[in-house]
């Protein structure tokens, strides 16, 4: 753990990194420690894409309950929300490669135990969720660690590539993870665990495998002003506290994600095969999108692009919370995440770009509960709110509701709205 201090804003060419212009879609991949560092969040993605899908499809068959589904999504939040102040403040203290490389090993070795418990036939959701709990700790590590080690690999020049590509890792692994585990759920819930372990003891050897990267330390003793650090900093740059809550509402009040089994199996009708489309459908517009902003970055009136697009996934969700027909579904899911990923871009970019490297991970640590709370927490609010009113009226409702959060948020935070180019602070 001996990483040295470079650059604010990313780490200073060195043997094998190359500058690149900004119109080379694979600048970023010419960087021999971002490409390892990318095929291992990848990797680490897709198998927790295939472990999701394999543990709600064995949930719901399990108790047929969307509260349950609700609770999956919960087990992986809570623990980033309750460790917050650490996990950050971890981040800038210790070597950020170390604590991915531990994270994923972990990670492996709970889905090993999920192995386990399907193997002896687990006949109650109890032991899953508590093997997700373990989880969503690593994960809680996890998170800050890797968002903030990806400025420490990169060059400045190449950074802008680098987020959209980041961006991607998962955004591909969500394509073709879903998939792969619907099929390999239905041929063989083992077999769909085991897969998903291989795949995190090998991208926990990618990690470990990169060249040590610069990274600033944080210096100073604990001290609750250090670790409240991250919050203090969101909280005094508007663009970025718009930016992060902007996502955290939308996504809380539309995510639709938690719900797919039910509409797979009763609105549907199209199984585990088609659970694995509906869920992959999101990531095939979001990296279709991707693969355009990496070597067309946006130049101008990126705010207000940001609103628009925000706006735009609350209305597909409301298409797809409609649709009883399983090609409009995928099209609106598709549009969904093409959408969303516009917004990503644009937040990543700002947050990562404003952020001093050694308050980096404590607000990467703010974000990702932020993105938790988006994501799992959305989750739980879709499957509580579907056992109450039912599926098809709580992806509607919530559809509205993103919408309604943009024009709201695009009023609240006049300076992101405005916001013309994606640059550093000045």
């Amino acid at each position: 753990m001996t990483d040295q201090p470079t650059d604010d804003l990313g780490a200073k060419p060195g043997a094998g990194d190359t500058v690149t212009p900004d119109d080379d879609r694979f600048a970023a991949f010419r960087n021999d420690r971002f490409l390892r560092y990318w095929l291992a969040r990848f990797l680490a993605a897709f198998a927790i894409q295939i472990v999701v899908v394999s543990v709600g499809w064995q949930v719901y068959d399990l108790t047929r309950d969307p509260w349950d589904l609700g609770l999956i999504g919960l087990c992986q939040f809570l623990p980033a929300l309750l460790l917050v102040l650490v996990t950050g403040a971890v981040a800038d203290r210790y070597s950020r490669r170390w604590i991915m490389g531990t994270t994923t090993f972990i990670e492996a070795f709970s889905v090993v135990g999920l192995m386990i418990l399907t193997w002896e036939g687990v006949g109650s959701p109890a032991p899953i969720f508590a093997v997700l709990v373990v989880i969503g700790i690593a994960r809680a590590f996890f998170g800050p660690a890797s968002q903030s080690l990806v400025v420490n690999l990169v060059t400045r020049d190449e950074l802008a590539n680098a987020i959209a590509w980041n961006s991607s890792s998962w955004q591909i692994a969500s394509i073709t993870g879903p998939v792969a585990g619907g099929l390999l759920y239905g041929l063989s819930p083992l077999g769909a665990y085991g897969t998903g372990a291989v795949m995190l003891f090998v991208a926990t050897g990618l990690i470990l495998s990169i060249r040590a990267p610069a990274q600033r330390f944080e210096n100073e003793p604990p001290s609750l002003q250090t670790i409240v650090a991250g919050f203090r900093f969101i909280w005094h740059e508007k663009v970025v506290l718009g930016a992060i809550s902007l996502d955290l509402f939308a996504v809380l009040l539309g995510g639709a994600v938690a719900l797919m089994p039910v509409y797979a199996r009763d609105v549907l009708d199209v199984g585990p095969w088609g659970l694995g489309l509906l869920r992959a459908a999101p990531g095939v517009g979001a990296v279709l999108v991707a693969l355009w902003l990496a070597a067309h970055p946006i130049k101008n009136n990126a705010g207000a692009i940001m609103f628009a697009f925000v706006a735009a996934f609350g209305a597909f969700t409301v298409v797809f919370g409609l649709s009883t027909a399983p090609w409009l579904s995928i099209v609106a899911l598709a549009l969904m995440g093409a959408s969303d990923m516009i917004s990503v871009y644009v937040r990543e970019t700002l947050m990562q770009l404003w952020t001093p490297d050694e308050v980096r991970g404590r607000v990467n640590a703010v974000n990702m509960v932020f993105i938790g709370a988006s994501n799992e927490l959305g989750e739980f609010r879709a499957g509580a709110m579907a056992s109450i009113i039912g599926a098809v009226p709580a992806v509607v409702l919530g559809g509205c509701a993103t919408v309604g959060v943009a024009g709201l948020w695009a009023y609240l935070f006049p300076d992101l709205r405005k916001a013309k180019r994606l640059a550093a602070r000045e």
